[in-house]
């Protein structure tokens, strides 16, 4: 089965609380660009990462989320000198935290950030075309321009509010050469 593979850049999910700490009372998220995901958007406000080492403007995706994380590269993590785990979106506990600033406030984050690990949205009825199940992993090949590789450890996320495509980030979309959007073969 095809999938789209998509890169994925270093990006921040905010809480409302922290978006107030952020940005001010009563401020909300300014929708930029649609993404591939249904109701998610790239936004207009950029927060500051700081980490030990250094720091990064990176973007905000909304809409607020429950909790706030930090999604990097592991190059994005040196460069911080932030040593992350290589999770799932939202398995934040374990992992280190940073500083997040903005125009009127930082925020102190004890955990949350990670290093994304690769993954594919399927709808239900995807996946059972696919022969998948959520949290199966499987692999992808990728050939573009000369530079084929196939992508391990890629897990299946289902549900309904998902479109399918596949999330690698810019460490792993620089390793096979892709432009940012290409097709993947599900391999299982």
């Amino acid at each position: 089965m095809k999938v789209m593979v998509e890169t994925s850049a270093h990006h921040v999910h905010v809480c409302e609380k922290d978006l107030e700490t952020l940005f001010g009372a009563g401020a909300t998220l300014t929708n930029k660009k649609d993404l591939s995901q249904p109701g998610q958007y790239a936004c207009v406000e950029k927060v500051e990462v700081v980490g030990p080492k250094g720091s990064m403007s990176m973007s905000i995706l909304g809409p607020t989320r429950k909790e706030t994380q930090v999604e990097i590269s592991l190059t994005d993590a040196r460069k911080l000198g932030i040593t992350v785990p290589i999770r799932e979106s939202g398995d934040l506990e374990g992992t280190p935290g940073c500083v997040l600033k903005g125009p009127a406030g930082e925020v102190t984050l004890e955990k949350g950030v990670i290093a994304a690990k690769r993954h594919i949205h399927f709808t239900p009825e995807e996946a059972e075309k696919a022969g998948v199940v959520d949290k199966q992993d499987v692999s992808v090949k990728v050939d573009y321009n000369g530079r084929a590789l196939i992508f391990g450890d890629v897990v299946c996320r289902v549900s309904p509010s998902y479109a399918l495509a596949m999330h690698v980030d810019t460490d792993e979309a620089n390793a096979a050469g892709l432009p940012g959007t290409v097709d993947g073969e599900i391999i299982l």
